[in-house]
């Protein structure tokens, strides 16, 4: 009876060992059951010590788990590159430099509109082709029969008056005066974001050779004028025509590199002096006189260099923070 018991404790025992062993080498590893002395199993404490090891540490990643992690990495550094080149971030310039924003230029198309950062003190934008050949030649045929010698506001009197500082002569186009003003006039108020009622009449100019405006603000310093309608907020000069040499708009005042312009072995001695935009048939340049704060901003100090070979036209429009009633 005891013999039976025996065996067939010895029986579960095996049982036991071989489905731990199952066990143990499904994930790697193994139990076997510990001898001491001679062919003996040895009792601890009324149960069998085995004594089990795992190789799972010591097993090597299947070949599926490579091509796994392999393929997962691979589609995400490919998303993350698709991404930069998308949304094609540029590199950082500095706010005084001069930047170039092609976003609104189609290369194929010489006479499309585009914008092109020119400062932000003061807060300069040009705009390449904003008006056609038609426009420009419009404005100069309209303005040419009412030509008269410009004039400088007084700052005492708030009155217009002669000066050696503006050589120039010029003409007013009421506002609205025909269709071809008119579109000009909401152009100008869509890229500014600035009413039509809140401009001025147009005003022509015409710089022959030698003529010139010194460096000026076109914000008011006397008390007359901002009564009206409001300080000066902003100018919009169109060149109405190309210059074969010299009559640049200057900037004395503007910050940033001066001879990083792209044209800069172009100017003349006077548009060296400053931040410098050469005239250009069609192109137009906006600056504002007044900071987003809504101070004056000195940095808008601008002048009109001195045309040294052929003539040269302009329109200028000043925008007010107000109403400029007519």
């Amino acid at each position: 009876m005891v013999e039976s018991e025996k065996k067939e404790d010895e029986a579960a025992v095996m049982v036991v060992v071989v489905a731990t062993a199952a066990v143990g080498d499904s994930v790697g590893g193994g139990c076997r059951l510990e001898k001491r002395g001679e062919g003996t199993e040895e009792r601890i404490k009324g149960e069998r010590k085995f004594e089990c090891h795992s190789s799972v540490g010591l097993r090597k990643p299947s070949l599926i788990i490579c091509w796994t992690l392999f393929l997962t990495l691979f589609v995400t550094f490919t998303f993350l590159i698709l991404i930069i080149l998308t949304l094609r971030i540029p590199k950082p310039n500095h706010l005084n430099s001069i930047t170039h924003s092609n976003t609104l230029r189609n290369e194929d198309d010489d006479n499309k509109r585009w914008v092109q950062i020119i400062s932000w003190e003061p807060r300069a934008f040009l705009y390449h082709n904003f008006l056609t050949k038609e426009e420009c030649e419009h404005l100069i045929n309209i303005a040419k029969p009412s030509m008269h010698k410009s004039a400088v506001i007084d700052e005492e009197t708030g009155n217009g008056v002669d000066s050696r500082e503006r050589t120039s002569s010029g003409a007013f186009l009421k506002r609205g005066s025909d269709r071809i003003v008119k579109n000009i006039e909401r152009r100008i108020a869509d890229f500014t974001f600035i009413p039509v009622e809140h401009g001025e009449n147009f005003n022509v100019l015409h710089y022959e050779v030698g003529q010139k405006y010194e460096p000026h603000y076109d914000y008011f310093m006397d008390t007359f004028s901002t009564t009206y309608a409001g300080q000066r907020i902003a100018t919009m000069l169109m060149y109405l025509s190309d210059v074969e040499e010299g009559g640049e708009t200057v900037f004395p005042n503007a910050k940033g590199n001066f001879s990083s312009v792209p044209w800069w072995n172009e100017l003349s001695d006077c548009g060296k002096g400053g931040l410098s935009i050469k005239p250009k048939m069609g192109n137009a340049i906006l600056f504002w006189s007044m900071k987003p704060d809504a101070t004056l901003d000195p940095s808008s100090l601008h002048g009109a260099c001195p045309v040294i070979k052929g003539d040269k036209w302009l329109c200028a429009k000043w925008m007010h923070v107000g109403e400029f009633k007519i």
